[in-house]
C-alpha cells in the first residue's frame, strides 16, 4: 500500500541582493541547492535536470527518504527559475518556480512549490504521517529561505 501527501507552499520576500544576483544564485541549481538543507546528493543528469536524493528521516520505526528529479527552466528577461517533475525517478514528483522582480531598493522573490510524495505505508498511517512529513518540509523550505537570505545579504 502506498500514501500520497500533497505539498503545496507559497512564500515572499525581499532581500537586499541585486536582482541579477539573486537570479544567478537561483537559475544555478547546484549553487541554489547548496543552501537547502538536508540534501544528501544533487545528481546532475543532463539537459537542466537533476535528481535530489534528501536525507533519511525518521519516524519512530519509519525512515523516509524523498528522491525526486525535476527539470529546471530559467528566463533572466522573465526572471522567473521554473521546475517541473521528470516521472520515473524516485518518489516524489516536485514543481515550482521563483519569481525575481527588482523593487527601488531591494528584490522580491516569490517561491512556488507544489509536490506530490508517495510513501510505501499502509493507508492507516496517513492521519499520522501525512503531517509529519508536511511540518517537516515547510521547514527544510523555511530553512532553505533563511539560508539565502543570508546570502543576499538579509531582508530588505
Amino acid at each position: 500500500m502506498t500514501i500520497i501527501v500533497n505539498i503545496d507552499l507559497g512564500y515572499e520576500f525581499d532581500v537586499k541582493a541585486s536582482t541579477d544576483e539573486v537570479f544567478d544564485v537561483l537559475a544555478d541549481v547546484p549553487t541554489s541547492a547548496s543552501h537547502f538543507p538536508k540534501v544528501d546528493k544533487l545528481v546532475d543528469l543532463g539537459g537542466g535536470a537533476y535528481r535530489w536524493e534528501m536525507a533519511k528521516i525518521g519516524l519512530a520505526q519509519i525512515n523516509l527518504q524523498t528522491i525526486y528529479a525535476s527539470k529546471y527552466v530559467s528566463n533572466r528577461a522573465k526572471g522567473t527559475v521554473v521546475w517541473t517533475p521528470v516521472k520515473g525517478e524516485g518518489n516524489a514528483l516536485v514543481s515550482g518556480d521563483w519569481k525575481i522582480s527588482s523593487k527601488k531598493k531591494a528584490t522580491h522573490v516569490v517561491l512556488s512549490i507544489q509536490g506530490e510524495l508517495s510513501i510505501p505505508l499502509p493507508g492507516l498511517m496517513k492521519m499520522v504521517v501525512a503531517p509529519v512529513v508536511e511540518s517537516e518540509f515547510e521547514k527544510m523550505i523555511e530553512q532553505y529561505i533563511d539560508n539565502l537570505t543570508k546570502r543576499f545579504g538579509g531582508e530588505a
